[in-house]
C-alpha cells in the first residue's frame, strides 16, 4: 500500500470515495503527509511522562503508520525528564505536564509559542482483578476504605501521587496512613496492585487504563477530585523540527479525540 493510500485511508475510512473533512480542517494524516512526504522517512525522539502513556503510545503507532515516520518514544516521571532535558538530553518533542513544559519553555528547552495542550485526567481507584470492589462514593468513605487498606500503592514522584499525599493531610489521616503507604516508581504503581502486593492504587486515571489484572473501582470523590494535564511541545535542538510540529498536531487534532477518550484522556478543548 503507498504511503498515500495509508494516508487516505486513515483520514476517510475504507472504501470511501469522498473527503469527510471539513473545508475549514484538513485531516490530520493528510496534513502530515503534505508536511513530510517530500522527505525522507524521519526519526523522531519523544521523551513523554507516564500520565497519558497509553494514549501517547497509540496515537504515536497511529502517526508511523499514517506518515512512515519513526518514533523512539521513552516514558519515564516529569520530574526525571525535566533533569535529563535540563542536563542536555536530546529529543524533538516533549509530552509532559503543563507546568513543566512551561519551566522548559522558560529555560530555552522548548521553543516558546510550541506548547500545545493534549488533554486532562482526574485521580482514580483501582484493585486487584477480582477483589471486591471499595466504597469510595464520598469523602468519608473514601477515608475509610484507605484506613481499612493494609497497603496503598501511589507514584513516589508523579504530580498525581504528589496531589494524593496532599489530600491525606487534608483528609486529616496523614499520620494514620504512613505505615499503609507504598509509594511506588511509575513503571510499577498500578502492576504492584496486579501481583497482590498492595491492595488499591490511587493514580491518574489514565495510568490504569490497559493495565493487565487490575479492575477500576472509579474516580476519587469530586470535593477531593483535581485534574492533571498533558500537553506537548517542539525541541529548541529537535533534529526533525518539521515532523516534530507533524506529531504535535497529531496528538492535538480533533481526529485524536478518540482515541484519548478510549485510552481515558479528557480531550482538550
Amino acid at each position: 500500500m503507498s504511503s498515500l493510500s495509508g494516508v487516505k485511508q486513515a483520514c476517510y475510512g475504507r472504501g470511501s470515495t469522498k473527503g469527510r473533512c471539513h473545508e475549514a480542517f484538513v485531516c490530520p494524516a493528510l496534513a502530515l503527509l503534505l508536511t513530510v512526504s517530500t522527505a525522507q522517512s524521519a526519526e523522531l525522539k519523544v521523551l513523554s511522562g507516564n500520565g497519558a502513556k497509553a494514549a501517547v503510545r497509540e496515537l504515536c503507532s497511529q502517526f508511523e503508520r499514517a506518515t512512515g515516520n519513526k518514533i523512539d518514544l521513552r516514558f519515564e516521571v516529569n520530574s526525571d525528564l525535566k533533569k535529563k532535558i535540563d542536563a542536555g538530553e536530546s529529543f524533538d518533542v516533549a509530552v509532559l505536564n503543563p507546568p513543566v513544559i512551561d519551566a522548559l519553555i522558560k529555560d530555552g528547552n522548548i521553543v516558546a509559542g510550541s506548547r500545545a495542550d493534549i488533554g486532562r485526567a482526574g485521580l482514580g481507584v483501582a484493585v486487584r482483578a477480582g477483589a471486591p470492589k471499595p466504597d469510595i462514593s464520598s469523602v468519608d468513605a473514601f477515608k475509610r476504605t484507605l484506613l481499612a487498606a493494609k497497603a496503598v500503592a501511589y507514584p513516589g514522584k508523579g504530580a498525581s501521587g504528589l496531589y494524593f499525599v496532599s489530600l491525606l493531610d487534608r483528609m486529616g489521616i496523614k499520620v494514620e496512613m504512613q505505615s499503609r503507604l507504598k509509594p511506588m516508581a511509575a513503571e510499577d504503581t498500578v502492576e504492584v496492585v496486579a501481583r497482590g502486593e498492595a491492595d488499591m492504587v490511587v493514580v491518574v486515571s489514565t495510568r490504569i487504563t490497559g493495565v493487565p489484572g487490575v479492575d477500576v473501582v472509579g474516580p476519587i470523590p469530586a470535593e477531593l477530585q483535581t485534574k492533571i494535564g498533558f500537553a506537548a511541545g517542539l525541541a529548541a535542538s529537535a533534529k526533525e523540527p518539521d515532523a516534530a510540529k507533524a506529531l504535535i498536531r497529531f496528538l492535538t487534532a480533533p481526529s485524536a479525540a478518540a482515541t484519548l477518550k478510549a485510552k481515558g484522556v479528557e480531550p482538550a478543548s
